[in-house]
């Protein structure tokens, strides 16, 4: 889809498991954006798939996410954004294809890579106050690793363990050929 700047839209995924920085990179990434004039706009897919009680065969409320993305992107377009980076999770190759048909534009992926250590330091500031939700988090942390590892949705990857948000922002953008 062309916008009214004549620029063909795109989105990037961006992916990983849960603590890796997928949202703080995102925002880091339409800062980036922003800074070079080019339109974009930048979505955590996790708040477009937030309602209670999620249907017991949608365990994370993908449907309405998927409805939810297409709504939202398709006002972004139309307000001439270029650019999208979105921050969430997808778990398998029908996942990404779906997400791709919501866009409605050329999907790149991006995985977040984070040693699980560290993932686990994130993951115990964010939710020092919350230790049901710590407990889940750290349980899901390694399953979701793994569950990427062998999904292999990326078309690349960007090491995010031990480098600044903005420097990960820079080589994920680099890596898309948005910079």
């Amino acid at each position: 889809m062309r916008t009214d700047s004549g620029q063909e839209a795109r989105a990037l995924l961006i992916t990983g498991t849960v603590g890796a920085g997928k949202t703080s990179v995102a925002d880091a990434a339409g800062d980036l954006l922003t800074g070079s004039g080019v339109p974009n706009a930048v979505i955590d897919m996790d708040w477009l798939r937030r309602s209670r009680p999620a249907p017991v065969d949608d365990r994370f409320n993908f449907a309405l996410l998927l409805r939810n993305l297409r709504c939202v992107v398709g006002n972004y377009l139309d307000a001439g954004v270029t650019r999208l980076v979105l921050a969430g999770v997808v778990e398998d190759a029908e996942d990404r294809e779906q997400c791709e048909k919501a866009v409605g534009v050329g999907l790149s992926v991006c995985r977040l890579q984070v040693e699980l250590p560290v993932v686990r330091q994130r993951l115990s500031r964010r939710h020092a106050d919350e230790p049901e939700a710590l407990r889940w988090h750290l349980d899901r942390s390694g399953e979701l690793d793994g569950i990427l590892d062998r999904a292999g949705v990326e078309d690349f990857t960007v090491d995010a363990t031990h480098h600044r948000v903005d420097e990960v922002a820079a080589a994920m953008l680099e890596a898309a050929g948005w910079r």
